[in-house]
């Protein structure tokens, strides 16, 4: 639900009653991950998606009866290999969803609109809900942020709600959304109890050193998958935000004064685009000794050979070196600003997924792969 927490914090504000559907696990090529919601109100507004289209129809009338009935329902599809045409997933794969009402009256609302609140608002925080297990358990919820505080539980449990904090921010710490089995009394026995962790945390920095017409379409490229882009350039009449109005900072300092002090993590990319050995070279000596996702770099192969030369000049290691993708991006035969853009992209993209940036036509390898720091989740057992 978290995924569409902008919309549903505002129809939580307007006092909206909807149901809410969400992908609990997922088996096979399924094309959405655990965490993809679609919500009805109930005036039959839908927004959001579980499957790309293939059973949206049969999840859309499952909100609406869960809307009507208040009973919330867990809905495995797949593929029906004696009909082709009933609802499933074309693609092969399998589906759990969980349907749960959202009334004005229902006393788990507050936490929800909670955890819309801060996720709507770019903050970090994780949605455990419960999937399957007792019934007196079932509707329940619980929010746990970055400091380990908590809104919300599962009926006086303590030691439920300990175990759940405590997985949850585990969950949360990763940036990862899946389910999570225990006991339903807080242990590893006893009754079992599956839950759905959703995380929400503010979107990965890319961070764009060079103020030059192939950064202009790449800082696009990359709010459009999700990042908050940083442009930063030591030249003044260069960094402007007249020339970068889709960024959300223009910083002109030298690149490498400005990596040392702004903050980055596991999931940061840094693309290089300036190709001047005075701003490269002391940038990338820091930028490859630094726990990022993604460092790239532009310049022509002949470029690539001698900024190596000068970075192992400087002390930069052969592993160090072996983290930097130079020249930048795939090879998609790019000429233009947005061409070139794209393939850096792509190149993002594949390494943060695990793809291997070949052609799928004629391939034999899965189309969604499963490595990486995105989603993850899997097929359980379900009531």
């Amino acid at each position: 639900m978290l995924d569409i927490a902008e919309e549903l914090h505002r129809w939580t504000a307007e006092g909206r009653d909807f149901a809410v559907a969400t992908v609990v696990a997922v088996g096979g090529s399924a094309p959405r991950q655990p965490g993809a919601a679609l919500a009805v109100d109930a005036d039959g507004t839908a927004i959001g998606s579980v499957s790309g289209g293939c059973v949206e129809g049969a999840v859309y009338e499952l909100c609406a009866q869960a809307l009507r009935d208040g009973e919330s329902v867990l809905e495995r599809f797949g593929y029906s290999d004696d009909d082709a045409f009933a609802v499933g997933l074309t693609c092969g794969g399998v589906i759990d969803i969980l349907v749960t009402p959202v009334r004005a009256d229902d006393p788990v609302r507050p936490v929800l609109a909670s955890a819309l609140d801060t996720a709507a608002g770019g903050g970090a925080a994780a949605l455990a809900r419960v999937v399957s297990g007792p019934g007196p358990l079932r509707g329940r919820a619980l929010v746990v942020r970055p400091d380990g505080s908590a809104e919300g539980g599962f009926g006086g449990h303590p030691e439920l709600d300990r175990t759940v904090i405590a997985e949850a921010a585990a969950l949360l710490d990763a940036g990862r959304t899946g389910t999570v089995e225990i006991g339903a009394e807080g242990s590893r026995c006893g009754a079992p109890l599956t839950l759905l962790v959703e995380s929400s945390v503010p979107p990965p920095r890319m961070i764009v050193f060079g103020a030059i017409d192939f950064a202009a379409a790449l800082v696009r490229v990359g709010k459009f998958l999700g990042h908050h882009v940083t442009v930063c350039d030591a030249r003044p009449v260069f960094a402007t935000r007249a020339r970068f109005p889709d960024a959300d900072e223009v910083v002109v300092e030298w690149p490498h004064r400005y990596l040392e002090r702004t903050e980055v993590d596991g999931r940061t990319v840094l693309c290089v685009l300036t190709h001047d050995a005075k701003f490269d070279v002391p940038l990338l000596r820091l930028a490859l000794r630094l726990p990022v996702a993604y460092v790239g770099a532009m310049g022509s192969r002949r470029t690539h050979l001698d900024r190596a030369a000068r970075l192992r000049e400087v002390g930069v290691s052969e592993l160090e070196l072996g983290r930097l993708r130079s020249p930048i991006g795939l090879d998609l035969g790019a000429r233009t600003p947005e061409e070139t853009a794209l393939s850096i992209a792509a190149e993002i993209v594949a390494d943060r997924r695990g793809g291997s940036g070949a052609p799928l036509t004629g391939a034999h390898t899965p189309i969604h792969h499963d490595g990486g720091p995105g989603p993850a989740g899997r097929i359980g057992s379900v009531a």
